[in-house]
């Protein structure tokens, strides 16, 4: 969700308020996607490993207190909504309030059941390997896993994302073209989208936008054209 400070210095304003606004942006989106068919998950990379540790301390500490508020607050639309919220990355490091907030979040959507918020705080890609390596190698050593066993699908099991499906689609706003070490192994066949939208301007019309490009394309996976084609999803016109 990138731009939110300089979306604030286009308006004169510090970056704390483009932080802010931005949370607009969350509800609005993450509303939308949970009405739509088809989509069952949405992972907003909130906050990397390098934010968390070079940012100045004083906007790391803004950034905890609005995710803390913005959890308490989003209660009701996770509820009226059945979003359960999940979150990926090291934030067992987050100040406790903070943490027990997370907690409280995670018990109270438990059993919802139309999308999956993911927010991937204190995430990075390559840290989320290392540590899904060691799983492996804890795994090997117990005995619970045999060599031959090593595979793909044993290493996706012990990353953060177990259980979850691989992203159909990346969405990088504020103009942004690289991966910033955001789900690294899971988004090797992922499709790709951006827009000079800075992501506290960003809302179900830009999203529309990205699904519309989205159904456009012909996901091949490897295969011959022709065959893929079969496989692209019909397209539905957005709502008035």
């Amino acid at each position: 969700m990138d731009g939110n400070g300089r979306w604030a210095r286009a308006h004169g304003r510090p970056r704390a308020f483009g932080h802010a606004r931005g949370v607009e942006s969350i509800r609005d989106v993450t509303t939308e996607c949970s009405q739509l068919e088809g989509i069952g998950y949405l992972t907003l990379y909130a906050l990397s490993r390098e934010n968390y540790s070079h940012r100045p301390a004083k906007e790391v500490n803004f950034l905890m207190g609005l995710l803390r508020s913005y959890l308490e607050r989003e209660a009701v639309t996770f509820r009226e909504n059945s979003i359960r919220v999940r979150f990926i990355g090291e934030w067992e490091v987050f100040p406790e309030a903070v943490r027990t907030q997370m907690v409280r979040s995670l018990a109270e959507t438990a059993k919802n059941t139309s999308l999956v918020l993911t927010f991937a705080l204190n995430y990075g890609g390559r840290t989320e390997l290392v540590e899904a390596v060691k799983r492996l190698l804890v795994d090997l050593e117990r005995g619970i896993l045999r060599k031959e066993e090593v595979n793909e699908a044993a290493l996706a099991a012990r990353l953060d994302t177990a259980g979850m499906p691989d992203p159909d689609l990346i969405i990088r706003t504020a103009g942004e073209m690289r991966l910033s070490s955001f789900l690294l192994w899971q988004a090797s066949y992922a499709e790709f989208w951006s827009t000079e939208v800075c992501w506290p301007d960003f809302r179900k019309e830009q999203l529309w936008e990205a699904l519309e490009n989205y159904q456009r394309r012909v996901r091949t996976f490897g295969a011959l054209r022709r065959d893929a084609e079969r496989a692209k999803p019909p397209r539905r016109e957005p709502p008035p």
